[in-house]
Order: structure tokens, then sequence, then C-alpha cells
């Protein structure tokens, strides 16, 4: 479910407008006049919607550093592929054109990665990669083999942080915010809204106060979910080193 952020919006707003007028529900039939009682009810109502709103805060926090991972990654796969391409011109003419023209059939690759949101064409695209990957390095073993020098293993080494950087972003990507976590703030949020409804005045809610919690709520995780998940809502992680590194090398940028 996480996966939609508009799903996340329109669920937990039912969900959080149904747990209030439960808790309405349940006043109406209960007769909780008393001081001390409202006193109590206040306090626990301020505890609940505190942790609510730590929890919120936390969550936030772990979806906007894994955000920021994948950028992160997006401009080191850039610098890598950017790099390896310099250091091309240390190989033979040859090799060196090999070299080149992988890395632009690969640098366009990884842009679509980026940008594409179907499925299937996802798994087609991690195929060529990974096919892509092995040419890559075929291209340089030759070269390397011949010549074993510090000028040829620093071309191998360049084409390996070419391929650990696409590891490294992939593993981003799956890097995602754990579903305990999720479940423990709807839990606390269904109880908060609950707690609002139980807590209204012989069980009657204006239409106003009745739906600023659940909405503020549910636009919340709305948001959350939406940085969590490339590729499904409006934030998402933009190729711009990639697709500036593929105008810049000329022939290898994406058509």
């Amino acid at each position: 479910m996480t996966l939609h952020p508009y799903l996340v919006l329109v669920l937990s707003l039912v969900a959080l407008w149904l747990s209030c007028q439960a808790g309405a529900a349940i006043r109406r039939k209960q007769d909780q006049r008393d001081k001390p009682f409202r006193e109590d009810l206040d306090v626990i109502l301020a505890a609940t919607l505190t942790l609510l709103g730590l929890v919120i805060g936390f969550t936030f926090s772990m979806a906007l550093s894994r955000y920021d991972q994948r950028k992160d990654y997006e401009e080191a796969e850039a610098n890598a592929i950017g790099t390896e391409w310099m250091r091309a011109d240390l190989l033979p003419a040859a090799d060196g054109a090999k070299v080149r023209a992988h890395l632009s059939s690969y640098l366009e690759q990884r842009i679509l990665y980026y940008v594409t949101r179907d499925s299937a064409e996802l798994t087609a695209i991690d195929v060529r990669t990974q096919r892509l990957q092995k040419d890559l390095w075929a291209s340089v073993l030759p070269a390397a083999a011949a010549n074993p020098n510090a000028i040829t293993a620093l071309v191998v080494s360049g084409m390996n942080d070419v391929l650990n950087s696409q590891g490294y972003t992939q593993g981003a990507w799956a890097n995602r915010i754990p579903q305990p976590a999720w479940v423990l703030m709807f839990v606390i949020a269904i109880f908060s809204n609950a707690l609002v409804g139980y807590g209204s005045r012989s069980g009657r809610l204006s239409a106003k106060r009745f739906w600023v919690l659940p909405a503020v709520l549910s636009i919340a995780f709305m948001l959350i979910s939406d940085i969590d998940s490339p590729r499904r809502g409006l934030i998402d992680v933009a190729p711009e080193n990639l697709t500036s590194l593929a105008a810049t090398i000329g022939p290898g940028k994406p058509r």
C-alpha cells in the first residue's frame, strides 16, 4: 500500500474519519461528565498526540534520509561514468573506443532506470544493464592483461567504480521505511482520532473539527509515502547529473 501515495491518502483519511466517528459514538453511549474524567482524558489525548507527532517526525526523517541517499548515489554514478570516460584515453585507441561505446549505451540505460515507471520496462532495463556491465568489464580486460601497469590499473579501478555505483543505487532504491514503522504510525493515529471523537462534548462533532485532524494526518502520511516511493508520486529522483553527463559526452546521450 505504501507504494501508492494517493492510495495512502484516501485509505488513511477514511480510516481516521471512521475512528473519530467511532470514538464519538462510544461517547454518546456513556455519561462521563465529571471533571476528573475530563482532565484524565485531556492528559491521555495530549500524550497520544505528542507520541504521534514524534513518530511522524521520525518516519519523515527516515524517508528524507533515504531520498537524499538516492540523490547522492545518482551523483556518484554520474561521476564514476564521467571519470571512466576520461580514463579511456589511457587505453590503446581501439580499446578506448570500445569502452566509450559501451559507456554510452550504459549511460542511456542508467538514465532510463531513473525516469521509467513501468515495471515491465524496468525489468528489461535491468537485463540490459547487466549485459552491458559484462561488456564493460570485458572491454578493459585485454588491455589490463597485455599491460599490467599502474595506468591500466587506474582504468580497471575506474570501471570497478562504475559497476559498484550501480549496485549502491539499486540498494538505496530498495531501502524503504520498514512496514512495522508504518503500522505503528497508523495504529497511534487511529487511537488519537478515536480519543478526539470520544473527548467531544456529548459525542457531537462539528463538521470542521471532524475533518481537521484526519485530513492533516492523511496529508502527512501521503507526503512520507511519496518521498519514500520513487516512481509512484510527485516527488522523484531526477537523473540531473546523468543527463548533464550525457549532453556533455555528446554521442552517448539518450535518444
